[in-house]
Parts: structure tokens; C-alpha cells; sequence
């Protein structure tokens, strides 16, 4: 897996955001994935792999890792983010219980078709977890919540700090 460019846009209208992710991969060399939140005025545009070119209100983020989900292959039209710091001290724990526990737990969860762990480059939150779902309900099933509450998550999630959780809509996957 290769780097990642990240553009934080304050929109929601799909079309502008479609524009604008069209418009960058004639620049970018990545592929591209553009995502609305559905809460909130909010857009993602990524580009994966290759080298992007810097760009105005971009952040560089670095891969730390990919699963291939349960539902690998599968259509993903969702795309969730839990972006976080963590306290000081606590950024090993952290990656291992990601690394070891968590994100394998949750790559098996049915309607999981691929998730990734990027640090952020240029600034806070620095960590970023990825999943692409096939519906937002993935969050809800008895699999999901077990991997969430397990005895680990409990000692580990008191120490994240900033946390951000988005549910967005994918509008540009041409991964």
C-alpha cells in the first residue's frame, strides 16, 4: 500500500465534489475516492498511492496498514473514519492493539470489504483508521460490537484524544 492524500472539503453537494475529485486526478497520479459525510457538511477526497503533488490544504497521510475485508470484492458505497491522537505514552499500545486485535477482528465482520491505518504527516488527528462497508449498518451487527468491547479496546479507547467518527457516502471509488 502506498501513501495517501487526503483534501478536507467543507461540502456536501456531490456534484462540486465530483468535480473537484475529477479535476485533481489529472494532477494526481493516485487513485481517487471521494466521500460525503451524511451528517454534516463534510467531504473527503483521497488519493491513494503514487505521488500527489502538494496541494493546498492537503494532508500526506502514511499507510501503517490494510485488511482485505469479509466482504472483499463487494460493492463499498460507505466509507467510515475514526480519526484520533492519542496520550502520550500510549501511541505502542495503541498500534499493537490495532495491529494484533482490532483491525483483524474487524476486517472479518460481514458487509467489511477493506479497511486501512494511515498517520497523518501534517498534523492532528494523526491517526486514521478506514473502513469500506457496504452499509452503514455493519457498525451495528453482534460481530462488530464484540470486536469493539473487548477487554483490550476497554484500556486502550480512554486514551484516545480527539477523536473524530464520520460515516460518509462514497461518490468516487476508482480503486
Amino acid at each position: 500500500m502506498s501513501g495517501a492524500l487526503l483534501l478536507v472539503r467543507a461540502s456536501a453537494d456531490e456534484a462540486q465534489v465530483l468535480a473537484q475529485a475529477r479535476t485533481l486526478a489529472c494532477a494526481m497520479r493516485g487513485r481517487m475516492q471521494a466521500c460525503v459525510a451524511l451528517d454534516r457538511p463534510l467531504a473527503y477526497i483521497y488519493s491513494w498511492g503514487g505521488q500527489a503533488p502538494t496541494h493546498d490544504g492537503a494532508r500526506r497521510l502514511s499507510p501503517i496498514g490494510e485488511w482485505r475485508g469479509a466482504s472483499a470484492g463487494a460493492a463499498a458505497p460507505y466509507h467510515y473514519v475514526v480519526a484520533t491522537d492519542v496520550a502520550p505514552g500510549w501511541d505502542e499500545e495503541l498500534n499493537r492493539w490495532y495491529e494484533e486485535e482490532h483491525m483483524p477482528g474487524l476486517a472479518a465482520v460481514p458487509g467489511n470489504v477493506r479497511c486501512a491505518r494511515l498517520r497523518s504527516e501534517d498534523g492532528a488527528p494523526r491517526y486514521h483508521a478506514c473502513y469500506d462497508l457496504v452499509s452503514p449498518q455493519v457498525l451495528e451487527r453482534p460481530e462488530w460490537l464484540a470486536v469493539r468491547h473487548t477487554e483490550w479496546s476497554s484500556r486502550v479507547r480512554p486514551h484516545f484524544r480527539n477523536t473524530v467518527r464520520i460515516m460518509f457516502r462514497t461518490v468516487l471509488d476508482d480503486r
